[in-house]
């Protein structure tokens, strides 16, 4: 059996958590728990999140249809969903978190896309499959969680096939971030480090890879936490009778908080990054 990092751990607890499941399940409508591209300030977070799916779609363009596609740190399976029926591929959503892999069974199965999209448990710093086995390996907003990105993107070199193409977007401090400045945000995902374009970008030119694009959405991540933080505030009473507890959407409030005041100082870099692999 595959032993998990700390780092891995502590995410996989947080998001088997009830008071996570019920939370991102109702904030989000159960699809994803992404960062979305937004056009207004008051739009739904599941419209805006759903709009970055179908724009990483178009940046992968032709290439996309019928693939054979990894989503590492896939959560409720929805962009793997939406790849597998607007583009025929088949694809793979390894997700840590048991109780939101078996939310998206469920929804595979009502979707009818059973035979395109297979979840598996499991972390993307050990990932169960062979050499050179995917097309396209896809991630959103789940490297943070990672305590060794080095070995994550040790993992995606491996199993993307030569000429595949890896696509993510992860939440990053910025390239020029001061030392210390996010401690609360680091604080609030309980690790000791972030990435960044520069780092992703160095790291995986190591790895055989060269950098297409880097459409950079900073803007979008106060928007983003602070739409969070509102809807939160406007629906906490609600919330409260779902069964999450005070001390989570008390916490919850403060982390927010942390994202938008960091996002808003310009510590923080979020866009979708395409790499190709020679």
């Amino acid at each position: 059996m595959t032993q998990y990092s700390q780092a891995v751990r502590t995410a996989q607890a947080y998001y088997n958590s009830d008071d996570a499941e019920n939370f991102y399940s109702r904030l989000w409508g159960g699809e994803d728990i992404h960062i979305g591209l937004y056009e207004s300030a008051s739009e739904a977070v599941l419209d805006a999140s759903h709009r970055t799916v179908e724009r990483m779609c178009d940046a992968l363009g032709p290439a996309l249809d019928g693939a054979s596609v990894l989503d590492i740190g896939g959560g409720y399976g929805g962009s793997a969903r939406h790849v597998a029926a607007r583009h025929n591929a088949t694809v793979v959503s390894l997700n840590l978190s048991e109780v939101q892999n078996e939310r998206a069974r469920r929804k595979n199965a009502e979707r009818g896309l059973d035979d395109r999209v297979r979840v598996v448990d499991g972390d993307f710093e050990n990932i169960p499959f062979d050499d050179g086995y995917f097309d396209i390996v896809w991630s959103q907003d789940a490297m943070l969680h990672s305590g060794n990105r080095e070995r994550v993107l040790d993992e995606v070199a491996r199993v993307l096939a030569p000429g595949g193409t890896f696509i993510f977007t992860d939440p990053m401090q910025a390239d020029d971030c001061p030392d210390g400045v996010l401690q609360p945000v680091l604080d609030r995902i309980q690790l000791d480090t972030m990435g960044s374009p520069g780092f992703y970008t160095r790291a995986l030119e190591r790895r055989g890879f060269t950098r297409r694009a880097f459409e950079d959405h900073t803007r979008q991540i106060p928007r983003h936490y602070g739409g969070i933080h509102d809807t939160l505030v406007e629906r906490e009473d609600e919330l409260r009778d779902s069964a999450i507890s005070t001390a989570y959407i008390d916490n919850m409030k403060k982390g927010l908080q942390h994202w938008v005041e960091a996002g808003k100082a310009g510590h923080l870099a979020w866009g979708i990054m395409v790499f190709d692999k020679r």
